[in-house]
């Protein structure tokens, strides 16, 4: 929900001073809109997580309950309407159930119509690692772990702190929920405090021992998958990234030799090389591919349009299939036949001063021909790049070679505990040189425009990456603001005499800029910041997409804990407390101790929208489902798009998820002593998130294993859980410490030193965890060496594959491999050599590039047109396809195989199927899906 800010008359205040830089007049409008700017900045303050002072100062009990009602009946319809729709829906509700490949395919959801919460209730959430990996089983733990924090603060919270507060007990002016906040105190009644101060005591070590036992479970979940024997014999778990290279040791060699006393010695060094326009190349023979894939699908649909249209009208079809069978099954001209060259698709080549094309401008070609040149330019491009780059290198002949090595590489050991040390080993003697070392990096994960960098530019960008996000954070209520002003309009135009023309637009169009507009606004910028934040790690140099991730994770929590949480909140105080102040500035300490408490209404309702509309509308997926529907229509154009639309893997953004689940945290800690209410309805929001992402990771997201860090974002949100602890702790802090008896002297002194004792041993406790577990989040250590999996002594037959984005080492070089030809059902048995640079294939038979750049490893990706044949026969009683005189019929599809595999194109009609209305099928993966 977005909250449209409007300035409250307790701001309209006495005239301001001149401003210097403002003209001076009679009526100073400049002055004025500085002030109804600051006013703007002072009061509209929203939040990406919805979160506003508006909010925080008009919630009232009323309004809570109002909001509970609401989001409860919102839940209620949309949990009715998923119960109603999960059965008939299984590609957007239960798409890992109906996946075409096997080992991606999950158990089909055994709850009923109407049983399925049980269902899910009882489903163990363990299966989680098993289906998605680490990273979402830690997610789900962490949920988990919450409501186990939470339920017995509840129970005590409740059975002690409402009567403490609201028992023979009162303030003037307290009503509603504001009776159990901390600001109900009375100043005679001020000895309850102690209540206080025992509940944050244990609550904060129940935290604490919640917070070493999933330490010590993480540590156990993380050693067990990188002991796993599957990922232990992968490049990504045997391999390191190491950037900032000094030059003396850029080649394959002398990187040999340096590590070779670690166990094991060095299987494969993968040095990264500045390959000039090779990456470009590489994206024009996919972006080709995805042209003649399109362009195909179109002239097989065009094919069936006026075969139809012919039959309509009675006139005679198939001619080109009549008069021979057998040469029409040879026949790689068939297209020209069947569809006049005027119908063919084409398209419009971009001019010469121009990256895109315009229509009615540039050169107009013949799609499919144009693909096919392409694809085959391309192809010659990469092969001669490779035949360049072969052989073993040495630093001497540096400024000779075609590309160049990067100060970077990725070294392979034999063993994956030498892959461990050598990360946590000092490589080198001078300062920065070789220091920045990542372990568990997946091929997928590379950003390899990040892979230049020198370790000091590297250092200098960290700074002002971080500069910039302070700078972000700061200057992120002007923006807000504006929209703020935009929200109140009509106002100002009342206000600002100069700004009077606007009450003279007409009132419809108003009424869009207030109310439609702002939000429009809103959204567009909580859009645009974890954009923002990705751009500034990435310019950081950050050289993975994890890592990226989990940068975005601490960038985004700070965001959103300052913006969302620690602002609101004490800014929400001082405007209730504004008008007393003013006329009593003395009472301020008094003031503020009453008033702060009073914004935790508010948060309830935060916590009740988030528990319910937010897990409902997860539940729902309303967008997903409409958005599944619309794609299919206009993207669904060929194969690999509907593969993409119906089984494409859906993920998760970790870098925001978490942090929005740990804002939850932070809130809930903050006021859990304050305002107890907020423990119950907590408790209930994470147990409703836990049972919809359990539903989530089990049956729809898919979490690709080689983006899985191994749940190293689980140890960063247990760092955000302490920042909760130390919110809770200081307000709670300072709140004793402003809280006087009637008399009007101090009377929680002990109580406030003794929440400095307690925020040292948080301090301390935080250190000592920090310090057991730090080292364990990342390398294995040697006492379970021996539970790793065996390098073998050679190499299976066929994987001994040398590299070609490094040159290979040992002299070694890479060899096209055979066998993965197309497998067109037309061609069976036919073996085709393609250029395909793999390092080794798994168990699983899925080839392993290693950390081969993909322009000098991947083959051309094989191109994949529907098989129209059913949709072209004559099916005779039986069932059999077959033309006028005997013989089996096949459709244009195979035979646009035939001519693209004539011109060196490879192309497959295997897994999906056209029908005679031209009507696409797909229900299998694409031949080559392991590859890209």
């Amino acid at each position: 929900m977005v909250g449209v800010v409007r300035l409250p008359r307790v701001f309209h205040c006495p005239p301001a001073p001149h401003i210097p830089f403002c003209p001076s007049s009679p009526r100073q409008p400049c002055r004025r809109l500085f002030l109804s700017v600051s006013e703007a900045l002072f009061t509209s303050h929203i939040s990406r997580s919805s979160v506003s002072q508006q909010g925080a100062t008009s919630a009232t009990t009323t309004t809570f309950l109002t909001a509970l009602v609401f989001n409860g009946a919102v839940f209620a319809a949309e949990i009715i309407v998923f119960t109603l729709l999960r059965p008939y829906f299984k590609p957007i509700y239960e798409p890992r159930t109906v996946h075409p490949i096997e080992n991606q395919r999950v158990r089909p959801f055994d709850g009923g119509l109407f049983s399925w919460p049980i269902a899910l209730f009882k489903a163990d959430y363990r299966d989680i690692e098993r289906v998605n990996g680490p990273d979402a089983y830690l997610f789900v733990r962490f949920l988990r772990m919450m409501i186990r924090v939470l339920l017995p603060i509840w129970i005590i919270s409740w059975a002690v702190l409402l009567p403490l507060t609201s028992v023979n007990n009162s303030v003037a002016g307290k009503t509603g929920l504001d009776l159990f906040t901390f600001g109900n105190v009375s100043p005679y009644n001020q000895p309850r405090y102690a209540g206080h101060l025992v509940c944050a005591y244990l609550f904060t070590f129940w935290i604490y021992w919640n917070i070493r036992r999933e330490m010590s479970h993480f540590v156990t979940i993380r050693q067990l998958h990188l002991v796993d024997s599957k990922h232990s014999r992968s490049s990504q778990a045997n391999t390191i990234l190491v950037t900032g290279i000094p030059a003396k040791f850029l080649s394959e060699k002398a990187l040999a030799q340096l590590y070779s006393h670690l166990p094991g010695g060095v299987k494969k060094v993968w040095l990264n090389r500045n390959l000039k326009d090779l990456p470009a190349v590489y994206d024009r023979r996919l972006s080709a591919c995805n042209k003649l894939e399109s362009a195909e699908t179109n002239l097989i649909r065009t094919a069936l349009k006026i075969r139809n249209k012919k039959l309509k009208s009675g006139e005679k079809v198939d001619d080109a299939y009549n008069d021979n069978p057998d040469q029409a099954e040879r026949d790689v001209a068939l297209a020209e036949k069947l569809v006049p060259k005027d119908k063919r698709p084409t398209h419009r080549l971009p001019p010469s001063f121009l990256p895109f094309s315009l229509p009615f401008v540039g050169e107009k070609v013949d799609t499919i021909e144009w693909a096919r040149n392409e694809i085959v330019t391309c192809t010659t491009l990469l092969r001669e790049a490779h035949a360049d780059g072969n052989g073993e290198t040495s630093h001497e002949d540096l400024p000779v070679q075609t590309y160049p090595p990067l100060s970077s590489a990725f070294i392979t050991f034999k063993k994956q505990i030498a892959a461990h040390m050598a990360y946590r080993t000092l490589t080198h003697h001078d300062p920065y040189r070789m220091a920045d070392r990542y372990l568990e990096v997946s091929p997928q994960d590379v950003i390899w425009g990040n892979l230049a960098m020198n370790p000091y530019e590297k250092r200098v960008r960290k700074v002002i990456s971080y500069a910039a996000t302070a700078a972000l954070i700061i200057f992120w209520a002007i923006p807000v603001a504006f929209v703020g002003i935009v929200s109140n309009i009509q106002g100002l135009c009342v206000r600002e005499s100069w700004l009077a023309w606007l009450c003279k637009i007409p009132s419809p169009v108003i009424g869009i800029i207030q109310g439609i507009l702002p939000a429009v606004l809103l959204a567009v910028l909580n859009m645009l910041l974890p954009i923002v934040l990705r751009m500034l790690g990435s310019f950081e140099g950050i050289p993975t997409r994890t890592g990226l991730e989990l940068s975005l994770m601490t960038r985004f929590f700070i965001f959103q804990v300052i913006h969302s949480f620690l602002i609101v909140t004490l800014s929400s105080g001082i405007i209730a407390a504004l008008p007393s102040i003013l006329q009593n500035p003395s009472s301020i300490a008094t003031l503020l101790a009453s008033y702060l408490p009073q914004a935790s209404t508010f948060f309830l309702t935060y916590i009740v929208l988030q528990g319910l509309s937010g897990v409902a509308g997860g539940f729902l997926s309303i967008v997903q489902l409409v958005l599944y529907y619309v794609k299919l229509v206009l993207l669904g154009s060929t194969p690999r798009s509907i593969y993409n639309i119906k089984f494409g893997p859906r993920t998760v953004a970790w870098g925001t998820l978490f942090p929005s689940i740990t804002l939850l945290t932070v809130i809930t800690f903050g006021y859990s002593i304050i305002s107890p209410i907020i423990n119950g309805l907590s408790v209930a929001a994470f147990f409703l998130f836990y049972l919809l992402y359990k539903y989530l990771f089990l049956y729809q997201y898919t979490q690709p294993p080689q983006l899985d860090t191994g749940g190293l974002f689980f140890p960063r949100a247990i760092q955000h859980v302490f920042v909760g602890l130390y919110v809770q702790q200081v307000c709670l802090c300072a709140l004793f410490f402003l809280a006087q008896n009637a008399s009007g002297k101090q009377a929680a002194v002990p109580e406030g030193a003794l929440m400095v004792v307690l925020i040292l041993l948080t301090a301390g406790y935080h250190s000592i965890i920090n310090e057991s577990y730090g080292p364990l989040i990342s390398a294995l250590p040697l006492s379970i060496a021996d539970k790793t999996a065996a390098d073998p002594d050679e190499p299976v037959s066929g994987d001994a594959h040398a590299s070609t984005s490094a040159g290979a080492s040992n002299g070694k070089q890479w060899k096209a491999t055979k066998g993965d030809a197309v497998t067109d059902p037309d061609r069976e048995g036919e073996e085709q050599e393609l250029d395909d640079y793999y390092f080794q294939k798994l168990e699983d038979g899925a080839p392993d590039y290693g950390f081969a750049h993909p322009a000098v490893s991947r083959p051309q990706r094989i191109v994949w047109i529907p098989d129209d044949s059913d949709a072209w026969a004559n099916v005779s009683d039986d069932g059999a396809a077959e033309v006028e005189g005997g013989g089996r019929r096949r459709g244009l599809g195979p035979a646009e195989v035939e001519v693209n595999s004539s011109q060196g194109i490879s192309a497959t009609t295997e897994g999906t199927k056209m029908d005679s209305k031209g009507h696409l099928e797909v229900f299998e993966a694409p031949v080559d899906v392991d590859k890209f």
